[in-house]
């Protein structure tokens, strides 16, 4: 979750003039500056706003006016203010080189259709940043309520670059390359260049019209003409509102016959590939169930969830768990479910745990770290820790330390080096691992966690733990 200080501006919210978040006595809250009041109004009479929320396109809120102190909402932040808006809370923020293909392209694709919806309003999304569509009750929503402007007849689409670089580019060397390209959105905070992704792309795309046109025709004028070139042509050139509507439409075709098939990689058939037995499975989950319900936590996240199994277990009408896998054709299976199932409270995520989300941006204060972003009320970690200790060579003790940072609670499965997934790992590497025991595996927990019960798992040699932090 956000960083939550008393009185602080949000560190992602400094750029737009239209107004920015900040927090007040725990509490978020948007202001609208006067700058904004005209555009603000506009979206907020027409119907558009209501519309969005309703089809679950748009984050909902609450606001009051400065100059009377009426509504809920908290004083202004600054003297310009116009409204002031309490939005509804989202229980955690993701980014965009965090997300599945699958997710990513549901972002773009739900950017588009408010977009479309917008243009019949008399409005336009001035910006299309992929940081402000979240996943909200299972469906990517816009969350910046100062993204809309009135449409100007004949002008063209002012976030039409910044889209295809947040979206298109990126779902494109994903789809035709390699998905793990997804992660050039951690280098390039405003989308990944076009003529970059031009050059990545196989000269075979050059024949797909929606790709010829909107990354490597695109590119190629970029190249070719400055920036202020183009945008000072841009008072000169108009754009009907029909012709608007085409290239939408041309974004939306693209986008949607882009596919990446989830296959192929080390544990996205994990369970189909496993040394548990049924009982054995179905114990953990009992035991996953037990202790969660015991907890009750309100943030869950589950380390090394593959396709979700366990997260589910965990998560409940009160409890929003964050699924975090480091392979992206489980975490692409598990938001296939989550949206074929209509789940409100599950969240797949990418994340290489050893090396996770950095905090990035300006004064690295735009984009929360994955740290951060915690702590959870409770911590899944099972069927992990020999991946940590054996494949990355982590030490217990910087383990133990990392996860009472993390979270209050921690279910952890500590798998023995007699299992076969354990000797799997070892086949290609020599044994260093002396310390790698159970007995040194609680003494060092036990440092930072009091051990509040262990089971053995049925007809298997593993454990598991519950833990609460000291």
């Amino acid at each position: 979750m956000m960083t939550m200080k008393r009185n602080s501006q949000l560190g992602a919210s400094f750029r737009d003039p239209s107004g920015f978040l900040f927090i007040r006595d725990g509490i978020l809250h948007r202001q609208v500056n006067r700058v904004y009041a005209e555009d603000y109004d506009r979206l907020m009479a027409s119907g558009l706003y209501e519309k969005l929320v309703e089809a679950g396109r748009l984050i909902p809120h609450v606001e009051s006016d400065p100059s009377t102190g009426s509504g809920q909402a908290a004083e202004p932040a600054t003297p310009d203010a116009y409204k002031i808006l309490r939005p509804e809370r989202l229980p955690f923020i993701s980014y965009p080189y965090e997300w599945s293909f699958g997710q990513l392209k549901d972002a773009a694709l739900a950017t588009l259709s408010i977009q479309k919806r917008a243009l019949k309003y008399g409005m336009s999304l001035k910006d299309a940043s992929a940081y402000n569509i979240q996943f909200h009750k299972g469906k990517a929503a816009l969350i910046d309520t100062l993204s809309f402007e009135a449409y100007q007849e004949g002008e063209p689409w002012v976030a039409y670059r910044q889209f295809c670089q947040h979206f298109l580019a990126p779902l494109a060397l994903m789809a035709y390359c390699d998905i793990r390209l997804s992660q050039l959105l951690r280098v390039y905070i405003d989308g990944i260049p076009l003529d970059l992704a031009s050059r990545l792309l196989p000269s075979r795309t050059r024949w797909n019209v929606g790709l010829a046109s909107h990354i490597h025709l695109h590119a190629s004028a970029q190249k070719k003409y400055s920036e202020a070139f183009i945008a000072e042509a841009r008072h000169g050139r108009t754009m009907s509102k029909a012709a608007l509507a085409a290239l939408i439409e041309s974004l939306q075709n693209t986008v949607r016959k882009l596919e990446w098939k989830p296959a192929g990689t080390e544990w996205g058939e994990y369970y189909n590939d496993t040394n548990y037995s049924d009982a054995a499975f179905e114990h953990k989950k009992q035991l996953v169930a037990e202790w969660a319900g015991r907890v009750d936590p309100r943030l869950v996240w589950d380390l090394g969830a593959n396709t979700g199994v366990f997260a589910r277990q965990a998560a409940g009408p009160d409890t929003y768990a964050v699924a975090w896998d480091i392979d992206p054709a489980a975490v692409e299976q598990n938001w296939r479910q989550v949206r074929a199932e209509k789940q409100e409270n599950l969240l797949p995520l990418v994340l290489d745990l050893t090396n996770p989300s950095p905090a990035i941006g300006w004064n690295n204060g735009e984009r929360e770290s994955f740290g951060q972003r915690g702590p959870a009320d409770l911590i899944l970690a099972l069927a992990l820790i020999h991946h940590l200790a054996i494949s990355n060579n982590l030490p217990f003790e910087r383990i133990a330390e990392a996860m009472a940072g993390w979270g209050k609670w921690l279910v952890i499965e500590f798998v023995p080096k007699s299992d076969s997934q354990v000797q799997k790992l070892l086949r290609s590497r020599k044994d260093i691992f002396d310390g790698y025991t159970r007995e040194a595996f609680e003494a060092t927990f036990g440092r930072y966690f009091e051990i509040i019960e262990s089971h053995a798992v049925r007809e298997s040699e593993r454990w598991m733990y519950c833990m609460k932090s000291v």
